[in-house]
């Protein structure tokens, strides 16, 4: 078990806001209200009247509603322009609910709680490993999840749950479909497991989807279409839209990469039973492997990949060179395919050192064409190994704060 990081662990992060329509439902209003000073965008009634789209007395009207109810609060107040007197401030209120969140990888899981202004109040970073199977990985998150809600305010309830795994998911369903490297866990009902322990609304997602989410909701609004690329033990891919949501496609396997072939990689043998797939050419998991060959089959684990690099080891810095050529060669064609504002590469080996991404950059720039390119940002992740947790933080509160779920709040249930 690792001790946590200082909190706060998350940047203040953008969240959506339901359609507005010519007929502006009570709850439509509530939600986007809400949602607003949730994610500190408008954080008075002055400032939500245009922020929202709406009257002034419908915004009034749904603030004072919403104080009524204990989901906001009054927080001191804010100078105004002019000659006026300062404007409250408004915040959610710390007792309106808890979210959990769990971005749980290949071989450690971020674990933490928040409230619905986003305030960390927990967070733990625990080993895991999925090959073991769903019932003991789930065991170790429920465990913890548990425990960390003991340094959260007592007798505020849970109001959702969100997980992340390593593998294609089924949103809908709430189930893994048959993730590679997760062997015992398709069909498996998670979010079904959840919600039964915590008695609320559970969520699953992708667990490179809420890197990709993350990343979006704390980077500008014009950072969009992202595409957010992960290597690690595998290789996996999260698609954000011009508009800020993820990109499912038509059964939720849109960004699943991973089993993608280019050209130019050799035929090893992948999981998913097809060989040459570009996880098991170019990702950390197949760096390592290589490396141990190099040294007379010796195990190398992708710790000891990041240690070699970071010391400059030629042997491997080498392949984590071989393999970002190879990886480039798949953004690139994603970047005219998909035509992203910004290219996220994110993962294990982005921490220890810069090789990796200047190698795709090198590959995407040229490969591609100008026009796919001239405005491209490409970049490492700005929140590292806590995107996953800032995405899964976003799902969790505009979940509960949705249109659909915010009657649960102003119902005080």
């Amino acid at each position: 078990m690792l001790p946590p990081p200082p909190l706060p662990l998350l940047p203040p992060l953008r969240l959506s806001t339901p359609t507005l329509s010519g007929r502006i439902e009570s709850a439509v209003t509530l939600s986007t209200v809400a949602r607003l000073v949730a994610s500190g965008t408008a954080v008075s009634k002055a400032d939500l009247v245009p922020a929202a789209g709406l009257a002034r007395t419908t915004v009034s009207t749904a603030v004072d509603e919403l104080l009524a109810r204990g989901v906001l609060r009054l927080d001191g107040t804010r100078p105004t322009s002019g000659r006026g007197r300062p404007a409250d401030r408004l915040a959610l209120s710390p007792r309106g609910g808890h979210v959990l969140l769990a971005d749980v990888g290949a071989s450690a899981a971020h674990l933490a709680v928040v409230d619905l202004s986003q305030r960390v109040l927990g967070h733990i970073q625990v080993a895991v490993d999925v090959t073991d199977g769903p019932e003991p990985v789930l065991r170790t998150v429920e465990s913890h999840l548990t425990a960390l809600l003991t340094q959260a305010p007592k007798d505020v309830p849970v109001r959702a749950v969100v997980i992340g795994l390593p593998g294609p998911v089924d949103g809908q369903l709430g189930v893994p479909v048959r993730p590679p490297i997760m062997p015992g866990w398709h069909a498996y009902p998670v979010s079904a497991r959840l919600q039964h322990t915590y008695r609320c609304p559970a969520v699953l997602e992708n667990d490179v989807n809420l890197r990709a989410l993350g990343e979006a909701r704390a980077l500008p609004a014009d950072q969009v279409p992202l595409l957010f690329v992960k290597v690690g033990t595998g290789i996996g891919g999260g698609l954000v839209t011009g508009e800020g949501v993820l990109h499912h496609g038509a059964d939720g396997a849109a960004g699943d990469i991973g089993h993608v072939r280019v050209r130019g990689a050799p035929d090893d043998a992948c999981v998913c039973g097809n060989v040459g797939c570009i996880e098991a050419v170019a990702s950390a998991g197949a760096i390592a492997r290589r490396l141990g060959l190099a040294h007379g089959d010796e195990a190398v684990s992708i710790a000891d990949v990041r240690a070699l690099v970071s010391r400059g080891d030629p042997t491997a810095v080498g392949a984590v060179r071989e393999a970002a050529g190879l990886i480039g060669e798949l953004v690139a064609t994603l970047v005219h395919f998909y035509n992203p504002a910004r290219v996220t590469i994110g993962g294990s080996l982005t921490a220890a050192s810069d090789e990796l991404l200047a190698g795709v950059r090198s590959v995407v720039y040229q490969r591609a064409l100008p026009l796919a390119t001239r405005n491209l940002v490409l970049t490492n992740s700005v929140l590292g190994e806590y995107a996953g947790l800032a995405g899964a933080a976003v799902l969790g509160i505009e979940r509960v704060l949705s249109a659909e779920q915010i009657g649960v709040l102003t119902s005080g249930r």
